[in-house]
């Protein structure tokens, strides 16, 4: 039996108003500013208070900078933070990284050039690293979301004002089931970048037992609405049906049937160089899945598949993705199946960093074990030692703390974003 959150963002979002839902549903102010810690350095300080909005009660996450006059940072900066954290920031890398290549496709800049101005201000790195703290901490595996207000008018912005929707939120937003909502910016772009990088799928709230509800506040209180977040946990599978006081005499299978669609273009004529941006910004962008197969075209040109696999949701988008950076002609589109192991994560340590270790189970028994490589290199960069020996070493710390095919699942797991 899962955990499964939906957001209801129907009157917006932001990022501290998502923050401030998870906080009210129950996550741990202090497992959330551990985190923020552990990426910021002790800079930033998360405060949670009690509001009313459109007068519903509300938690209003807030974040007070405890440095004076933060720097602007760009993406390699904010890259090397969440690295040097020593913490799982998989998560948290994949949602900034969303906004580097979308401020980068927006003001026609590299995403490394990028300089994030407010987005990477010490508030929005607490509130994306607390946000993937307080779902972890809240033991949800999987996320959902209904359609986005985001708002109708103008904006004042750095360089000028600007409609609403601006235009990283406008890019954010494709592929998603949007409406204005209400005068003014209701969706930020580090709002959405969270929902598009923790939501598998827009859709209306799922069926499951639901536990609690949170409910997070944004700044204003304007008139005629409540400017709030709600997020609904709640237990999916098996178990999830049965009445209340009925326990179910089997547990719920460890894995799941998805329905998935299955993406494939034929491209003959484009640089090699560019592919391996082209898969890390299909997979950035929602991808469940995106790979490459040599063929051979007619007159015996060389040529590749491309093939990406996502959810029905992010179909219309990572398409549309495939057309601008690629040159396809068309794109062949299926329905598929999908089977996924149930997965978690177990930090072990390696020269006292902390290194993540994927474990793919079922049935209570461990059937794949592998570190995430991107904690390894980062450790290998910063001992300038080959990849290569530290991950034998994160992977013999993992047999050292159990974690091996055919052991039996440990209890601290950490479920996956």
């Amino acid at each position: 039996m899962k955990r499964h959150a939906w957001v209801d963002a129907s009157a917006g979002i932001a990022g501290d108003m998502l923050l401030g839902a998870l906080l009210d549903a129950g996550a741990s102010l202090t497992v959330v500013q551990n985190a923020v810690d552990a990426v910021s350095g002790g800079t930033v300080r998360v405060r949670r208070r009690e509001v009313t909005r459109g007068g519903l009660r509300a938690l209003k996450a807030e974040v007070e900078p405890l440095v004076d006059d933060p720097p602007h940072r760009t993406w390699v900066d904010v890259r090397e933070m969440l690295e040097r954290a020593g913490t799982d920031t998989v998560t948290a890398t994949a949602v900034f990284r969303c906004l580097a290549e979308v401020e980068g496709r927006v003001h026609g800049t590299k995403p490394d050039d990028v300089h994030f101005h407010e987005v990477g201000a010490l508030d929005a790195i607490a509130d994306v690293v607390g946000c993937c703290a307080a779902l972890a901490d809240l033991g949800v595996a999987t996320v959902s979301a209904g359609p986005v207000a985001l708002g109708s008018g103008s904006v004042r912005t750095r360089h000028g004002r600007l409609p609403v929707p601006a235009p990283a939120v406008a890019e954010l937003a494709r592929g998603w089931q949007v409406s204005a909502g209400g005068e003014g910016e209701l969706a930020t772009p580090t709002g959405l970048a969270l929902l598009r990088s923790l939501a598998r799928a827009c859709e209306p709230l799922p069926p499951m037992t639901l536990e609690v509800v949170g409910v997070g506040a944004g700044t204003r209180d304007p008139a005629g609405r409540a400017n709030v977040v709600r997020v609904m946990i709640g237990s999916t599978g098996a178990q999830a049906s049965e009445p209340a006081g009925k326990r179910a005499e089997a547990p719920a299978p460890s894995e799941s049937g998805e329905r998935a669609v299955l993406l494939e273009a034929n491209v003959d004529d484009l640089d090699p160089r560019l592919w391996p941006g082209i898969l890390t910004s299909l997979l950035t962008n929602g991808a469940s899945d995106a790979w490459l197969v040599p063929i051979v075209m007619k007159k015996g040109r060389p040529a590749h598949t491309l093939s990406v696999l996502c959810t029905p949701a992010m179909a219309g988008t990572l398409r549309d993705q495939i057309f601008r950076d690629t040159s396809t002609l068309g794109v062949r589109h299926s329905p598929r199946g999908k089977v996924a192991l149930e997965r978690a994560f177990v930090d072990v340590t390696v020269d006292d960093t902390r290194i993540p270790v994927k474990v793919a189970h079922r049935d209570g028994v461990v059937l794949q074990v592998m570190p995430e490589f991107d904690d390894v290199a980062a450790l290998a960069r910063r001992q300038e030692r080959p990849e290569r020996l530290v991950l034998q070493e994160a992977l013999a710390a993992a047999g050292d703390a159990g974690l091996f095919v055919g052991a039996a699942l440990p209890e601290n797991l950490r479920p996956a974003q």
